[in-house]
């Protein structure tokens, strides 16, 4: 079943037009990578989804039509985000960051806690004196206890150390072969993606120019939209 459905997207901040007509699916249970240099619309992309920002064409979640939903009501559909730069609530602990989103559902914060177990280590300590990676476990659970049909991942390991990158990556093999999740991930690291991603959708330019496994994509595709 498809749950996110996409077509024709259109954005722009003022007068900069930034998506020309993006289209892809992400159906239940689905691992879609978001790929592309940086620059060329993928955090605008989830921008949109998530209501955070104005946008025209199709753009509908589980059958519901999102133009003009606020993004808290958006987020109710199942949407759960973890943005780019992680945007903890640097005065509360990891517990009041945790329980401040908790909706009904299997995640809680015992499970969020099993999937990393260094917040519950920490579950006093305030998330503004958390390392970098702690902040992105924090961030990353904090939208699982929102309980989402589609969890959305922007640049979950980016400036990361490569141990801390390695425990995110874990995770997320987790939630995509134990759970079942629908994810939609932007990242870079095409070994990662390649292991959890059913599928991916590359941009550029505010387009989306292919789509497919990435084991399709060759080296000379992925050298023109995604080489530096």
């Amino acid at each position: 079943m498809t749950l996110l459905e996409i077509e024709d997207l259109h954005a722009s901040y003022g007068p900069a037009d930034v998506l020309h007509g993006v289209g892809f699916t992400v159906a239940e249970g689905e691992v879609v990578a978001l790929m592309g240099r940086n620059g060329m619309g993928k955090t605008t992309t989830i921008r949109a989804i998530c209501r955070m920002m104005p946008s025209q064409g199709g753009l509908r979640f589980a059958g519901r039509d999102l133009h003009g939903l606020p993004s808290h009501r958006a987020a109710r559909l199942g949407l759960g985000l973890v943005p780019e730069g992680r945007r903890c609530f640097a005065p509360l602990t990891v517990t009041e960051n945790l329980i401040a989103a908790a909706r009904p559902g299997h995640w809680d914060r015992a499970r969020v806690e099993a999937l990393f177990p260094r917040l519950a280590e920490r579950r006093e300590q305030r998330a503004g004196t958390l390392s970098g990676g702690e902040q992105q476990m924090l961030a990353i659970g904090r939208a699982l206890m929102t309980n989402p049909r589609l969890l959305i991942l922007d640049e979950a390991t980016e400036g990361l150390a490569p141990l801390v990158r390695a425990e995110i990556w874990s995770a997320i093999d987790v939630l995509t072969r134990e759970a079942g999740m629908a994810i939609l991930i932007v990242d870079k690291s095409l070994a990662e993606l390649g292991r959890i991603a059913d599928r991916a959708v590359i941009l550029t330019r505010g387009r989306d120019v292919w789509q497919g496994a990435l084991a399709d994509l060759d080296a000379d595709l992925a050298a023109l939209h995604l080489g530096v």
